[in-house]
C-alpha cells in the first residue's frame, strides 16, 4: 500500500517547496520509493518532464530529490500567467487553453478528474507520495471546486501538515486563524503543523506552541530554522526576486532585467556560485548598471508584452549604451526573440499585441507558431565547442542572417544567432549556464576564472544537507507516522 502526506501553507511562500523536496530526499535516503505531487501550480518557471510536457520546476526539483525521472503527472495542472488577469493552462503537460481568473474558477471542477488520474499514476508502485499544496487553504473564497488544497486532500483522503512561516510575523495568528475559518471536514484532515524559517533560540517559542495547542488541539511536528542549504536550490517563484539583496562588487557584474512575465529565471543560478561574479537582478524602476560587463535578457511568458515594458523602463536605451561601450549581451528564449528586428504573432498566441519592433541587436525575425516546442535536449556550444544539456519551452521560430552563426547545436540542428561583431548572441536553450565548461569559457572572455564549482552536484548535495537537517529537526519516523495509507 502507498502512504501519502500533503503539506499546505498558512500563506504563499512559506517554504513548502523546499520542505517537500527535503522530505523527499530524506525518504529516498531511507530506501523508500517516494514521489512528489502538486495538483495545481502557478509559475512561469517550468521544466520539461522526462515523459514529455511541462511541469513546474519545483516538481522537477522534487523528482530530483526522489532520484526518479520527472513526470507530467507530478504536476497535472500548471498555470502560466500571461497578464494580470489571465494564464495559460497546461494540463498533464500539454497546453489546455487560456483562462482569466473568474473563468478558471469555473473550469476547476472539470480539472479534478485529470488531477485524480495523475495522482493515481504517481501513487502506483510508490511507497510514499509527498504532496505540495498551493497558496493557502485559508482562502475559503476559493474553496468551491478547489483542486489545489483541501478540495484535493478530502477527495484523495490524505492527511495534511500545515506550514507556518514565522519569519514574516504573526505565525500564531495565521495557524490559529486557519483552524478557525476552515470548515469541519477540512479541519479534520490536518494532522499537525510545522513552524518554518525560525531564527534564534527555539525554546523561546515554547509558549507559542502551547498557545496554538490551546486554540487548535493540533500537535507541533517540529520547528525548522532557516535552512542554509536552501539558498543553493533553484527558486520556484519570481517573488524571491523582490527580496534579493545585492551582494558585494566583484570582478564581473552580470545584469538581468526582471521582466514583468520573466520565465525560467533559475537559468542564472549557476552564476551565484561563481566567486568572481556579481549577479544583479534589475527591478522595474531601476536602470541597467553602467558597469555591467554582461547583460542577459531572460525568458518571458509574453514576449511582445514584455518587449513593450522593456522600453517603458528605458532599458532599451540602457542596453544600446551598454553595447556601445563594448558590453556583451545574451538573450535566452523570449529574450533572444526580443533582441531581433521584429516579433510577429498573427494568431495572438502570446496573449497580447500581434506585432512588435524588436530591439535590433540581432538580424533575425521571429514569428509565433501554433505548435509549442517542449523538449529536453542534448546540445553543444557552437561558439566554445563544449557539451551542453538543457531544455526548450517556447512558441515561435526565429530566422535571419545572424542565424548563419548559431549559438548552439541542439540535437544536431543549429539554434540561435550571433551578431557579426560577436558581442550579441541568443538561443532558445534554457539551462546552458548549468554547464561548468560553458561557464568557464564564457567567463574567461572577461578575464576571470569560473566553472570550477560543479553546479548540478552542488544542488544534489544541498538536498542531502536539507534532508539531514529535517531528519534531526522533525525525524523520518514522525514523517512516516503522520502519513496515511491511501487506496484502501
Amino acid at each position: 500500500m502507498t502512504r501519502a502526506l500533503m503539506f499546505q501553507g498558512t500563506g504563499s511562500d512559506v517554504g513548502k517547496t523546499v520542505l517537500v523536496a527535503g522530505f523527499c530526499r530524506l525518504a529516498a535516503n531511507h530506501g523508500l520509493k517516494v514521489r512528489p505531487f502538486k495538483p495545481q501550480n502557478m509559475s512561469n518557471n517550468a521544466a520539461v518532464a522526462d515523459d514529455g510536457g511541462e511541469i513546474g520546476r519545483a516538481q522537477w526539483l522534487q523528482a530530483l530529490a526522489c532520484r526518479v525521472p520527472a513526470s507530467v503527472h507530478m504536476n497535472p495542472v500548471l498555470l502560466k500567467p500571461q497578464s494580470e488577469t489571465g494564464s495559460q493552462v497546461v494540463v498533464q503537460g500539454k497546453v489546455f487553453g487560456h483562462a482569466r481568473g473568474r473563468d478558471y474558477q469555473k473550469l476547476k471542477p472539470q480539472l479534478m478528474a485529470a488531477v485524480m488520474d495523475s495522482f493515481a499514476r504517481v501513487a502506483d508502485g510508490a511507497d510514499l507520495v509527498l504532496i505540495e499544496g498551493a497558496g493557502s487553504p485559508a482562502e475559503i473564497n476559493l474553496r468551491p471546486g478547489d483542486i489545489a488544497n483541501m478540495g484535493f486532500a478530502t477527495a484523495a483522503g490524505v492527511p495534511v501538515v500545515l506550514v507556518g512561516d514565522i519569519d514574516r510575523g504573526g505565525v500564531i495568528a495565521s495557524v490559529v486563524g486557519t483552524h478557525t475559518i476552515l470548515p469541519e471536514e477540512d479541519r479534520a484532515t490536518i494532522a499537525g503543523y510545522l513552524i518554518n524559517k525560525f531564527r534564534g533560540d527555539v525554546s523561546l517559542f515554547d509558549n507559542g506552541i502551547a498557545a496554538i495547542a490551546g486554540f487548535t488541539g493540533w500537535p507541533c511536528l517540529g520547528v525548522v530554522p532557516w535552512l542554509k542549504a536552501a539558498a543553493r536550490l533553484p527558486a520556484e517563484d519570481s517573488v524571491v526576486l523582490e527580496r534579493l539583496v545585492q551582494g558585494p562588487a566583484r570582478a564581473l557584474k552580470i545584469a538581468v532585467p526582471v521582466l514583468s512575465r520573466i520565465a525560467n529565471f533559475d537559468d542564472f543560478d549557476p552564476f551565484k556560485a561563481e566567486p568572481e561574479v556579481e549577479l544583479v537582478f534589475v527591478r522595474p524602476g531601476q536602470r541597467l548598471p553602467d558597469d555591467a560587463g554582461l547583460v542577459i535578457v531572460p525568458g518571458s511568458k509574453s514576449t511582445i508584452s514584455d518587449l513593450a515594458d522593456f522600453r517603458r523602463q528605458g532599458w532599451d536605451a540602457d542596453l544600446k549604451a551598454h553595447h556601445r561601450r563594448g558590453g556583451r549581451i545574451i538573450g535566452i528564449c523570449g529574450g533572444y526573440q526580443m533582441l531581433g528586428q521584429s516579433v510577429r504573432d498573427p494568431q495572438g498566441l502570446d496573449g497580447g499585441e500581434t506585432l512588435a519592433e524588436g530591439l535590433g541587436f540581432l538580424d533575425i525575425e521571429t514569428e509565433m507558431a501554433p505548435e509549442k516546442t517542449v523538449r529536453n535536449t542534448d546540445a553543444r556550444s557552437a561558439v566554445y565547442d563544449v557539451a551542453l544539456s538543457g531544455y526548450e519551452i517556447h512558441l515561435g521560430v526565429s530566422q535571419g542572417a545572424d542565424c548563419a552563426r548559431p549559438m548552439a547545436v541542439i540535437d544536431g540542428r543549429p539554434d540561435g544567432a550571433v551578431s557579426s561583431d560577436g558581442k550579441v548572441s541568443g538561443t532558445y536553450l534554457h539551462g546552458l549556464f548549468d554547464s561548468d565548461s560553458y561557464r568557464a569559457k564564457l567567463l574567461a572572455e572577461f578575464g576571470i576564472r569560473g566553472g570550477e564549482t560543479n553546479f548540478r552536484l552542488d544542488v544534489d548535495r544541498a538536498l542531502d544537507e536539507i534532508a539531514d537537517d529535517l531528519d534531526r529537526l522533525v525525524g523520518f519516523e514522525r514523517l512516516m507516522n503522520t502519513s496515511a495509507l491511501i487506496g484502501r
